[in-house]
């Protein structure tokens, strides 16, 4: 029954792949841009929107289905973030074992935009309206042998914004490398699907697919582990036209790079970087960095942390705590907050 559903899952991923147009997808060209939210503190801190580290941690698996785990079962675990001006989303996960088809991890996921004034052509408010957009995942893994795991999720969306509602499905497929403990290698395959129907009579928007991979490594004889993510590897070049960049004076047109600081530009655009220190079995404290995220987000005048990240985790009694902060702009930074505990755990003496 296991290899039959893995068989399924991965047929449905295939021919949705297929049924795509795998081309550059970047900025504002995709619909449901909010599967790429980041869900938790932890992946917050270190950087990114999805991580690579075989530890158990339900908040994990939203984005990288091959960690779901038997370990996982009876896990539940909430995740708030308070964006910017006013907006806020969330997950809520649950995870569970079904003896005769594996391990889940079923995920309800919300972006809530609040209300927004409704005008005329000439500024003149007439009302308001209400946006937000929702997403069931329905994730499931397993191990094939000793040291390779795999896992997918199927999601079904629905987008509203004010009078157009929109209705989409996806399916992330991922795989990892576990040879132990301190390592874990994976590539995932994310937001694979099409829009069921379009917000007008216009044709349907692609997904925001992306193909990600990366590696953790916690050390033998110091508590550190890093972690090594790449990024929008269905897409080299990652550049856009600036319309603020410097213009030659001889020539008058704007200013280029290098051969080579074009090609290092580009690789850095694709890595990010992350560590946590764990002093102690109940303390992380993390901390990552976003090269494309302080290259397309900075202000030249005032880069100051933007593309930096840090954030701390806490294991108390049966709880676990996580709370993050990522500078994305100048203007501020959203506060991540994530907390976990084991349902079973409360029916023990």
């Amino acid at each position: 029954m296991k290899k039959a559903l893995s068989k399924i899952a991965f047929s449905i991923a295939i021919g949705l792949l297929f049924s795509i147009q795998l081309f550059a997808q970047s900025g504002g060209y995709t619909a449901y841009k909010f599967l790429n939210l980041t869900n938790s503190a932890r992946v917050a801190a270190l950087g990114a929107n999805f991580l690579t580290i075989h530890d158990n941690d339900l908040s994990l698996a939203l984005a990288n289905p091959s960690l779901i785990s038997t370990k996982m079962h009876n896990t539940l675990s909430l995740n708030f973030v308070d964006n910017f001006a006013g907006t806020h989303y969330g997950f809520a996960s649950y995870g569970f074992n079904l003896q005769k088809f594996g391990s889940f991890a079923g995920t309800m996921q919300y972006s809530n935009y609040g209300k927004s004034d409704q005008t005329t052509e000439t500024g003149e408010i007439i009302g308001q309206f209400n946006a937000g957009e929702y997403a069931f995942n329905l994730g499931w893994g397993r191990m094939l042998d000793s040291v390779f795991s795999i896992g997918a999720n199927v999601k079904a969306i629905y987008s509203g914004l004010d009078i157009y509602n929109s209705f989409g499905m996806a399916v992330d497929v991922a795989g990892s490398y576990v040879p132990n403990e301190t390592f874990c290698a994976s590539l995932l395959f994310r937001n694979i699907g099409m829009q069921l129907t379009s917000y007008t009579s216009a044709d349907t928007e692609p997904l925001p697919f992306e193909i990600q991979a990366g590696i953790s490594k916690k050390l033998a004889h110091v508590p550190f582990r890093y972690s090594l993510l790449l990024q929008h590897l269905e897409k080299w070049d990652l550049g856009y036209t600036d319309p603020n960049a410097p213009v030659d004076p001889f020539t008058g047109e704007a200013a280029t790079q290098s051969g080579m600081e074009n090609f290092a530009d580009n690789a850095m655009s694709h890595i990010v970087i992350g560590g946590e220190f764990i002093p102690a079995k109940f303390l992380s404290i993390r901390l990552g960095y976003n090269y494309l995220r302080r290259k397309e987000m900075k202000v030249e005048s005032v880069p100051g942390m933007v593309g930096f990240s840090w954030g701390l985790g806490i294991n108390v009694s049966k709880f676990s705590f996580s709370y993050s902060r990522s500078a994305y702009h100048e203007v501020g930074s959203p506060n991540y907050i994530s907390v976990s505990t084991n349902l079973g755990d409360w029916s023990k003496n």
